[in-house]
């Protein structure tokens, strides 16, 4: 693959957006022409990376703080299920005719080699059989290739041994495929044939893995389930942290992290950050004015409301935490289970606490 000129293309979400950044940083250091497509709101984090920026034009921009303004019908929507089943269809896969359109004339300007995505990026296949451009993925979140010893993707489930077991599993892999989100396949379809190309007869979520010249996924085989069939393209690449522009943010509270015996860090990440009764607060009134310090990373919400409330000594609430520079003393880590947060918190040995549902962290 003699690729000189490459295009990165994610979706404008924090945990689909910056674990490609160190990729790309590595490969323009490498001497190859990369640029990037995304949405608006991402560029001046491309540019800082000192990497030329694509925006969206005919797609739409639907990112993590006005998902539920663009589709107000999807905060009707109760179950992690239900979440998924809406977010597959109406947010990643209705989009890959116009993620397409924009990429074709991306080419037409800038002729790339290699188009690199992460699975929400849903024109993969589109670039790859129409424009013949070899693809390769970044899996972002847990591998979700369907496999026979396992539940399908999506639905949180923990294999199951022995004959009924297996046969649940298989009953579900079918249910997964045929029924619950038979509707993002359809539509998928809908758009492949518009294009002339055949539809596929797959779950949803094996399109990204089975259609990629190369899925590189990030994590381990150890902490996935076992696949026997796992697809041959399929490579595990450890933790892919993103590329740091700046300094680390100096931990003002040194002195606190010596005087306490345990420390616990606890995080709603980015998106599921509104409501901090989801799990800040009660992990704040568990532990305050208790002989454990508590540091709570907010992601930029509600972090001075919280400190009115909270103004104990134990109790630490930041915008920010550098979790490299915290982790090593780190005793626990409180959170709502996102993929790269439980990577980084894997690769420095801290015990977790996880405790989301939805955006695949029941997979997680």
């Amino acid at each position: 693959m003699n690729a000189r000129k490459i295009l990165i293309a994610t979706v404008p979400f924090d945990g689909h957006f910056n674990p490609l950044t160190s990729i790309a940083v590595h490969l323009k250091n490498q001497g190859f022409d990369v640029r990037w497509y995304t949405g608006r709101t991402y560029k001046p984090k491309v540019q800082q990376l000192g990497i030329p920026f694509y925006p969206f034009i005919n797609a739409l921009e639907v990112n993590q703080d006005n998902l539920n303004e663009v589709f107000p019908e999807r905060s009707t929507v109760n179950s992690a299920v239900g979440k998924i089943k809406f977010d597959i269809k109406h947010v990643f896969v209705k989009a890959a005719e116009k993620y397409f359109e924009d990429i074709r004339q991306i080419h037409d300007v800038f002729p790339f080699d290699l188009l690199i995505i992460d699975p929400g990026l849903t024109a993969g296949q589109l670039v790859k059989e129409k424009l013949g451009k070899p693809v390769i993925s970044i899996g972002v979140m847990p591998l979700m290739e369907t496999s026979k010893d396992l539940y399908p993707s999506g639905l949180g489930l923990t294999p199951k041994k022995g004959f009924f077991g297996r046969a649940h599993q298989a009953i579900m892999r079918f249910m997964s495929k045929n029924v619950i989100f038979k509707n993002s396949t359809v539509e998928y379809n809908r758009i492949l044939t518009a294009y002339g190309l055949k539809p596929v007869n797959m779950n949803i979520f094996d399109v990204a893995v089975k259609k990629s010249d190369l899925y590189l996924q990030i994590g381990s085989p150890g902490f996935e389930y076992f696949r026997s069939d796992l697809s041959e393209n399929v490579r595990f690449i450890g933790k892919l942290l993103p590329h740091s522009t700046s300094q680390p943010r100096p931990f003002t509270h040194f002195e606190k992290l010596e005087r306490y015996d345990k420390v616990i860090l606890v995080s709603q990440g980015t998106v599921d950050n509104k409501d901090p009764e989801k799990l800040m607060i009660p992990t704040i009134e568990a532990f305050k004015d208790s002989p454990f310090l508590v540091i709570v990373a907010t992601g930029n919400l509600h972090t001075e409301t919280l400190r009115k409330r909270y103004p104990q000594e134990n109790i630490i609430i930041e915008d920010f935490v550098d979790y490299n520079y915290i982790m090593p003393y780190t005793d626990v880590f409180v959170t709502c289970g996102g993929y790269g947060s439980v990577m980084l918190s894997i690769s420095h040995n801290v015990p977790m606490v996880a405790a989301g549902i939805h955006a695949g962290k029941n997979d997680i």
